[in-house]
């Protein structure tokens, strides 16, 4: 899988992918990340990338000339899809995050201050995609969310890929809870069922706990599960 990102501040994603499992998944090539800086290919010799709004109003708004330019540079292969980062897209959640691991290619566009100029999405034409109801300052943390979450997705990252299979919402369900050593501490012990050794019954104990767990925390999802059964 490749992901391009282009963002302002390559720094943040750069630093962000040089440790643990994405950078192990970097080194052995099973992702390859790169970024493009929009400001690289402004045509104002300031570097600037945002200019005030027409009609008026508060903040600056993010130039389409940078943002198309660099986007037309981006190398694309066959299976590509671009992204942008928005609070108007469509919900991150598990389906979309498989949807995109059949991808090639990721291209991520991360906007700052009041966005982008809307001729941006007239010619690039990118799928929108959010991270939930609310506002952050850039683009650049949900571009992480999402590289993170669909590199779980790819063979290799992880050390086994059940880990991933078995994860929150990948059944409609929260997460069964997990034990590790010791199987005593403070008074509170280990589900005796986890160290029978009977895996049936460890698999029946667990489906259990997350049909409980999602009832508890999630009635929107339990919901929809009990739906689908």
């Amino acid at each position: 899988m490749k992901f391009d990102v282009m963002t302002l501040f390559p720094e943040m994603i750069e630093s962000y992918c040089s440790y643990s499992i994405l950078k192990r998944a970097i080194d052995s090539g099973v992702i390859s990340v790169s970024t493009i800086n929009p400001r690289d290919y402004t045509l104002d010799k300031h570097k600037k990338v945002d200019d005030t709004p027409y009609g008026g109003g508060a903040g600056m708004v993010l130039m389409a000339q940078p943002y198309v330019d660099a986007y037309e540079t981006v190398q694309k292969v066959e299976k590509s899809i671009t992204v942008m980062l928005s609070p108007q897209g469509e919900p991150l959640n598990d389906k979309l995050v498989n949807d995109l691991a059949e991808y090639d290619q990721i291209i991520m566009m991360c906007g700052h201050y009041e966005g982008f100029d809307e001729r941006i999405r007239d010619i690039i034409k990118p799928k929108e995609i959010s991270v939930g109801d609310f506002v952050l300052t850039g683009g650049e943390l949900p571009a992480l969310c999402l590289m993170d979450a669909v590199s779980r997705k790819i063979e290799g990252t992880l050390g086994k890929i059940a880990s991933a299979d078995e994860d929150s919402f990948s059944n409609g369900l929260l997460e069964y809870p997990h034990y590790t050593k010791p199987r005593e501490y403070r008074g509170l012990k280990v589900p005796e069922v986890l160290l029978n050794g009977n895996h049936k019954e460890i698999a029946e104990f667990r489906l259990q706990q997350s049909i409980e767990r999602t009832k508890l925390k999630r009635p929107d999802l339990y919901d929809r599960y009990k739906d689908s059964i």
